[in-house]
């Protein structure tokens, strides 16, 4: 596998669109590469922006999450929230970069991913296109951050290995590789968390990834999600007295 990080100028609100800063800053793409985006520049770009003089961030964090606890339950004064059936700190609302402004996440991030597989296929004249709308996550019990995918378009999200034999036959039971995650935390890696100003990136060489001439299906998405209560972890999940979105 190999991915290129691609170094921009600055991007700030109300100054670019997206389509604008992919025909500026990508000048060729091939067949069965997948780029990788970060979703505060897609998110400026939609204007999905707040000026931090008007706001405060935990007023915010309820209005975002569809489910948040008090960040006076936090020894750290986070507020623990789960958006989009992510477990993420603070609905994914960002200061980092902003230049003054709380960046939210998009708006419909899935519908934003299939316009730019779409962009691409079209300007390239491609058929076979990966994108993810990539973010940064913390992991419980592990100090650090790591990228995820918010979103994909144009490939399998998972490989099914259930019902295939380990090395020595003994047939998978539950295993699926994330492939849309593992992606996102080798692009964000090298992409960078701080003033890198590489918000793009384009992944090659990927035997593994099982490429789609579409768009995910509604089935696809909603089979990327589990339940909290069907979740390995529900123990620990059920057990939070959450707050529902406001």
């Amino acid at each position: 596998m190999n991915i290129r990080a691609i170094k921009t100028g600055k991007i700030v609100p109300n100054h670019e669109k997206l389509t604008t800063i992919l025909d500026k800053y990508i000048s060729d793409f091939n067949e069965r590469s997948v780029l990788v985006i970060t979703s505060k520049i897609v998110s400026i770009c939609e204007g999905r922006v707040i000026k931090k003089d008007n706001k405060k961030k935990n007023d915010l964090i309820p209005q975002e999450a569809d489910y948040y606890v008090p960040p006076s339950k936090s020894k750290y004064d986070v507020t623990l929230t789960i958006k989009n059936n992510l477990l993420i700190p603070s609905a994914g609302i960002d200061e980092s970069n902003g230049n003054g402004y709380f960046i939210l996440w998009p708006k419909n991030p899935q519908r934003t991913v299939n316009e730019i597989r779409s962009y691409l296929v079209k300007r390239f004249k491609l058929t076979k296109v990966g994108v993810i709308i990539s973010d940064s996550k913390t992991t419980p019990l592990r100090w650090g951050t790591t990228g995820t995918a918010l979103v994909h378009s144009g490939f399998s999200a998972l490989n099914d290995y259930i019902g295939k034999p380990d090395i020595f036959g003994r047939l998978l039971t539950m295993t699926k590789v994330n492939v849309m995650d593992a992606l996102a935390g080798a692009a964000v890696l090298v992409m960078g968390e701080s003033n890198e100003q590489t918000p793009l990136a384009i992944i090659t060489d990927t035997p593994f990834v099982q490429f789609q001439k579409r768009n995910p299906t509604k089935k696809e998405l909603n089979n990327l999600h589990i339940d909290m209560s069907d979740d390995v972890y529900a123990p620990l999940l059920t057990s939070v007295k959450w707050e529902k979105k406001r």
